[in-house]
């Protein structure tokens, strides 16, 4: 290998993608990226891991001993032990043997200190991929909320999301506000009472108030997990409102759209009466909701073929940034432990996930009904 820290210039980055499940999407984000080149599989040797290797034309490793010294970056796309894996443990051995490491989340807190400490020990560099702040969408909102915060500071966040994508919600929170401190959550608060016997179901939402880098909070998670079917069943994935004194941001799905909607605001004549139209009403002609880029979101096939690969590549990119300046590397590391301390405090505070076992949700094309139901509505 190279000097940690370093690449040659005359080659492309060469990297191995750890696990074959979620780390799918990384074989073919890093596959299709011109700026590096794909080296080959580590994965525990099963058929379906070796049919991976072989369609990219690449080698099999079933060992990180095996992996040669000439591989720069390791993409561990393995669960750690929060979740039940070996994926931290597998980072350490890669960065002991001075490989470069992007692992996707989720890892405990002292996982993660453990893996930066292994990573400044052999003076390589680690990052952990939050995955979703990533995400297209969730990029373009980011990018609104930090255009309007140079014009007013935010008020207040609406944040919605499934358990088991908690923790990057968390890290896009803090990205949307400016930053992580001061923060703190108080402990869950109940449905009432007086409400359960009119309720049809449950409610599938646990609600925490709290303050991220000083703006007020109101979090609602969905703490239900499938244990044979983690990865699915959450109502939805990520929804945000950034509100501020002149409207409302909103991000209405992890993949969009991104929606502005502008505060409705109109001056009063002399007789007390709002003023709806003529001079000085020029603010009410913009639309009350619009789209910031696209109106609609992307298909999931295009979700799963273009939108998360691409989200891998800019973290690789970022990862790749971290090798050539170790300030950003430092900086990236204390932000990571910052919000898997947050993400342990709101985990703290939710309880344990009520295991669920629903079956697959019916698929329901609500235009098709609407329009249906247009065409038999007399007018």
């Amino acid at each position: 290998m190279t000097t940690p820290g370093t690449t040659p210039t005359s080659r492309r980055p060469r990297v191995v993608v750890c696990g074959t499940s979620f780390g799918r999407v990384y074989l073919r984000a890093v596959h299709e990226d011109p700026t590096v080149e794909l080296a080959g599989v580590l994965s525990k040797g099963s058929p379906r891991s070796q049919h991976y290797a072989d369609a990219y034309g690449v080698p099999s490793y079933h060992d990180p001993k095996e992996v040669p010294d000439d591989v720069d970056i390791a993409c561990v796309v393995v669960r750690a032990g929060v979740a039940g894996g070996a994926g931290a443990e597998l980072a350490q051995s890669l960065l002991s043997q001075r490989i470069h490491v992007l692992q996707e989340h989720l890892l405990h807190p002292m996982e993660l200190a453990e893996c930066l400490h292994v990573a400044r020990r052999h003076g390589v560099r680690y990052r952990v991929n939050a995955f979703y702040p990533h995400v297209e969408a969730v990029r373009r909102f980011l990018r609104a909320a930090r255009a309007m915060r140079r014009e007013q500071p935010p008020l207040f966040v609406d944040a919605m999301a499934g358990v088991q994508v908690l923790h990057p919600l968390l890290d896009v929170i803090a990205r949307a506000v400016g930053g992580l401190r001061p923060w703190r959550f108080a402990d869950a608060s109940p449905f009432p009472a007086e409400l359960h016997d009119l309720a049809r179901h449950p409610g599938p939402y646990t609600h925490l108030h709290g303050v991220v880098g000083g703006t007020p909070v109101s979090l609602r998670v969905q703490n239900h997990v499938h244990p044979a079917d983690p990865d699915n069943h959450a109502l939805l994935l990520h929804r945000i409102s950034l509100v501020f004194e002149s409207g409302v941001l909103s991000l209405a799905d992890t993949h969009g759209p991104v929606l502005w909607s502008p505060r409705l605001h109109s001056e009063r004549d002399g007789t007390g009466r709002l003023i709806m139209e003529g001079t000085g009403t020029e603010r009410l002609q913009v639309p009350a909701t619009e789209p910031l880029g696209p109106d609609s979101a992307p298909t999931f096939r295009d979700v799963f073929d273009r939108v998360w690969p691409d989200a891998v590549r800019v973290a690789l990119k970022e990862l790749r940034a971290d090798i050539a300046d170790e300030r950003r590397s430092t900086v990236a590391g204390q932000w990571a432990l910052s919000v898997a301390g947050m993400w342990q405090d709101v985990t703290r505070r939710l309880g344990e996930p009520r295991f669920i076992h629903p079956d697959a949700p019916d698929r329901v094309d609500l235009p098709e009904l609407v329009a249906a139901e247009s065409k038999a509505v007399p007018r």
